[in-house]
């Protein structure tokens, strides 16, 4: 599948290099010629010596090297690799990485290499859900890094949450099918667009271990994300907090509040074609939060809310903006309340779908929707979501491109 293919792989310091061991395996065993630069941070992690019998090549550590032809590893390295992958990317990196920073022979690859490069970050998830690192991590998006995963699960230091770096073979399948994409791209249908799709809840926190959110699962949202993936779009995935693993092949932007998510969606919303708001965003979040735990002591307590910042309204105010899909998940009245929103909030489409049923919307498998948009409608009836999302996609293409020629 990688046949001849030259793979550049940097392993930078943290407890997922010794991940490393087995991508290297697995790309070298779909035919790939695998050269590896460590940091001497990753040292600590995982031995060069096992690094350089898996990859069969010398290892790069040292950024000035007599040893190395002409002394210019960071140069002779960047014109050999066809792509380089950074598995893992810890935060450290990611930072230099986004500053031109050049302290160490993989953070001068980095500004050195012309081929097309990919990151896999790894780090704890306090970290990860940093907004110093997601904003690092955004920059670099806008500069043409390619991101896979983090994924979410349980994590060496003992918390849980997005930071875990993907899995070899995930990681692996992801650049098979980067580049078996690559001749037959042109075809698909939103080839060249870039969609920004939002999904999952929002949690408002009460104090430091309470929250208010609500029974959104994200799999409406995930399921929309792989459907625009395979119909050839660029995509980026702002999810709140969900069980699910992220798509390939897309950048996956962890947020956990309304406020986040409104911050996550407004400032990329001039880098993309099409914003489909899938997400289940909190409507109100406690007026104030509560530095320590609040205590059983009364029968009843007072809750104040305030109103959130409207993702949508904001959106669609701007002065550039993408074709906007909002989402409608009521309990009744379906259609009014859907049109409201449509006209209210000046989308483009919006679909709707009833939630609290015994079959379909939150947390199931299983979906219908009622798509409106302007002087016309279509019902998707309830089938898997995945079937839904591919059909959704479709329409959204046809209605995308028939706004272009309004």
């Amino acid at each position: 599948m990688l046949i001849n293919l030259k793979i550049l792989l940097g392993i930078s310091g943290g407890i997922a290099a010794y991940k490393s061991a087995e991508l290297i395996r697995l790309f070298k065993k779909n035919g790939a010629d695998v050269r590896v630069v460590m940091t001497h941070n990753a040292t600590q992690f995982i031995t060069p010596l096992t690094i350089q019998a898996l990859s069969g090549n010398s290892i790069h550590i040292e950024l000035f090297d007599a040893g190395a032809d002409n002394g210019m590893d960071h140069i002779n390295l960047a014109r050999w690799a066809d792509v380089f992958i950074i598995a893992p990317a810890s935060a450290n990196i990611i930072a230099k990485m986004n500053h031109g920073l050049a302290d160490d022979l993989l953070s001068t690859l980095y500004l050195a290499a012309t081929c097309p490069i990919f990151i896999a970050p790894a780090m704890n998830q306090a970290m990860w859900s940093k907004a110093v690192t997601q904003t690092n991590l955004s920059s670099l998006q806008k500069q043409g890094v390619l991101t896979i995963g983090p994924d979410q699960g349980s994590q060496a230091c003992g918390e849980t949450g997005f930071g875990r770096m993907t899995e070899p073979t995930a990681i692996c399948q992801h650049i098979i099918e980067h580049y078996s994409q690559d001749n037959d791209k042109a075809n698909k249908p939103l080839h060249n667009l870039k969609i920004m799709i939002s999904a999952g809840p929002t949690r408002e926190a009460l104090d430091p271990i309470r929250y208010i959110t609500n029974r959104s699962s994200g799999k409406m949202g995930y399921a929309i994300a792989e459907a625009a993936i395979k119909a050839g779009a660029d995509v980026t995935l702002i999810t709140g907090p969900v069980s699910l693993s992220a798509p390939s092949h897309c950048a996956c932007i962890a947020v956990e509040s309304a406020a986040e998510m409104h911050e996550a969606v407004l400032s990329r919303a001039h880098d993309h074609h099409i914003y489909i708001a899938a997400a289940a965003v909190a409507d109100y979040s406690p007026a104030q939060v509560n530095a320590c735990k609040i205590k059983k002591q009364a029968d009843n307590i007072n809750l104040a809310l305030i109103k959130t910042k409207d993702i949508l309204a904001d959106l669609t105010q701007l002065q550039k903006h993408p074709f906007t899909v909002g989402f409608a998940a009521e309990t009744n009245d379906l259609a009014n309340y859907a049109l409201d929103k449509l006209k209210n909030k000046n989308l483009d489409m919006i679909a709707a779908n009833l939630v609290g049923t015994a079959v379909g919307g939150f947390d199931s498998d299983v979906n219908a929707l009622h798509v409106f948009w302007n002087n016309g409608d279509i019902v998707l009836p309830m089938s898997d979501k995945n079937i839904i999302a591919a059909q959704l996609i479709d329409l959204i293409t046809t209605r995308y491109k028939s706004s272009l020629q309004h």
